[in-house]
């Protein structure tokens, strides 16, 4: 990605010091999401390198990879499916846990989002410590889905969430990224 748009997204996300807690560095996307040019350019970003690959899915985690997955998904004419928080979805699902900073928590997608060898796309805002990505991986793969890459505008490469999937073999793409956070 050339200099021109990575300064163009970097410009388009606001830091919000200090939030959840202190020494946190909450990149928020809801001003790029408003800036129509900034939108355009991060969805152009994602959708680059899987043009003509047949993609069948995104999986958009909650909550910000519905929005950027739903764009993608329309960009590329593929299918959206969402992946949940648990008790989210109406119909039957397949779940898996994960870890969270104080605890577990889990996610789900209804069983029939993907078929078997449905070639997939993740998406979602940002990458940190690659645990709720890591867990969408595994909940597809359970299924039996083609997992082509896991795409995010922001990695924040310092905390190894990139690593992490790319140890299970997952090819990752992002846009920016913001050392030390």
């Amino acid at each position: 990605m050339n200099t021109s748009v990575r300064d163009k997204l970097l410009a388009s996300i606001r830091t919000i010091p200090d939030y959840p807690k202190p020494g946190v560095q909450f990149r928020d996307i809801t001003t790029l999401l408003g800036d129509a040019d900034a939108f355009a350019t991060a969805v152009d970003g994602l959708v680059g390198p899987f043009a003509d690959l047949g993609i069948d899915k995104i999986a958009g985690i909650e909550a910000r990879g519905f929005i950027l997955g739903g764009a993608v998904a329309h960009r590329l004419s593929a299918g959206f499916v969402p992946i949940r928080k648990k008790g989210k979805l109406p119909h039957e699902t397949v779940r898996v846990a994960y870890s969270l900073e104080y605890g577990l928590d889990e996610m789900e997608m209804h069983r029939d989002g993907v078929k078997p060898g449905e070639k997939v796309i993740v998406i979602d805002d940002l990458i940190a410590t690659g645990g709720t990505a890591e867990a969408a991986v595994k909940l597809l793969r359970q299924i039996g889905a083609d997992i082509v890459a896991a795409c995010f505008v922001i990695d924040l490469p310092d905390l190894g969430g990139r690593r992490k999937l790319e140890a299970l073999g997952v090819s990752v793409r992002t846009l920016i990224a913001f050392e030390g956070d």
